[in-house]
């Protein structure tokens, strides 16, 4: 008996050493979406900032497709230990599964570890397009029905979702162009491809007063800090406020203690001035929760989204 006992106690002891050690070798941080758009840009500035706390790599690796699903979907079915992670915006799990076909549950295949960071969109436009203003811009839709255009993310994905919903609540009727990321979207945009699309400040702010681009209002409830001037749509139309939030996540099951590690990780980052500063530097306000709050932001926007996504009438891909 007593054996049985010492090889439970040495089992346990050995799990906790295991859990202890973690990171012993590099940690994998997917990216559901292309390059140099918002959530590559998050992801790269948290992973460098776990690199440092954790003195090992926090490898990014973009893997876009079908709207982000595919990396969200490796995620559901790795191994849960701690070594791979996914820095992304919650609507890529909470929407996802109304907008495709998918095998993840967002409540039950993923654990919330921390929010990084949110922004609201912009409704930009092409710089060549006769208006310059919300009001504007719709009666000119209007006067056009179906023959302008408008950039997003890919089907289903949140861009695509906060441009109809705008589009919906002006009224008005626009051709979808899909792309596979939010960046190569707007770089479309630029080069008048593309008539509007909704983009976040990363894109966008670098351009503001260069002529290139007219950002018309922000879908937030108050007009963005990164966007000085740009009015908010609901000063023009009764729309609800929209913002993205980006966080990080881990498969079902990863130990607590490894979770609760990075957590911290974070949260110490986020009351580092120079870290909330890189971060507003780049577009974004940082934002800070814990992993049950986190999850309970999860549960949240399922429902909504879930709702939204019906009353759009969205298709599921």
């Amino acid at each position: 008996m007593r054996r049985i006992v010492t090889a439970a106690l040495a089992a346990v002891l050995g799990a906790s050493a295991a859990q202890a050690a973690w990171p012993e070798r590099p940690v994998q941080v997917l990216v559901p979406f292309a390059a140099g758009g918002i959530t590559d840009v998050i992801a790269r500035v948290a992973a460098e900032r776990l690199q440092t706390s954790f003195k090992q790599p926090f490898v990014v690796e973009n893997e876009p497709g079908a709207a982000g699903v595919i990396a969200a979907q490796r995620l559901a079915r790795a191994r849960p230990d701690g070594y791979t992670l996914m820095s992304c915006p919650v609507f890529q799990i909470t929407i996802a599964p109304f907008t495709h076909k998918v095998d993840f549950d967002p409540m039950k295949d993923f654990t919330p570890i921390s929010i990084l960071a949110t922004s609201p969109f912009v409704i930009a436009v092409r710089a060549d397009l006769p208006v310059n203003t919300i009001s504007e811009f719709i009666a000119y839709v209007k006067s056009k029905p179906g023959k302008l255009n408008y950039g997003s993310a890919g089907p289903g994905s949140f861009t695509q979702i906060v441009a109809v919903m705008f589009l919906k609540s002006a009224g008005l009727e626009m051709v979808h162009v899909p792309y596979k990321g939010i960046a190569p979207a707007f770089t479309d945009l630029l080069a008048g491809h593309i008539d509007m699309m909704a983009a976040t400040p990363v894109e966008t702010k670098g351009y503001l007063g260069s002529g290139k681009v007219k950002f018309l209002a922000v879908t937030g409830a108050n007009p963005s800090p990164q966007l000085p001037g740009v009015p908010t749509v609901s000063e023009t139309l009764p729309s609800p406020p929209i913002a993205t939030t980006h966080g990080i996540l881990a498969p079902a099951k990863t130990p607590p203690d490894i979770v609760n590690a990075i957590a911290r990780a974070i949260a110490a980052a986020e009351d580092n001035p120079e870290f909330r500063e890189r971060l507003q530097r780049i577009g974004v306000e940082p934002a800070r929760k814990t992993p049950a709050e986190f999850a309970d932001i999860i549960a949240a926007d399922t429902v909504r989204w879930r709702d939204v996504v019906h009353d759009l009438g969205i298709k599921v891909q």
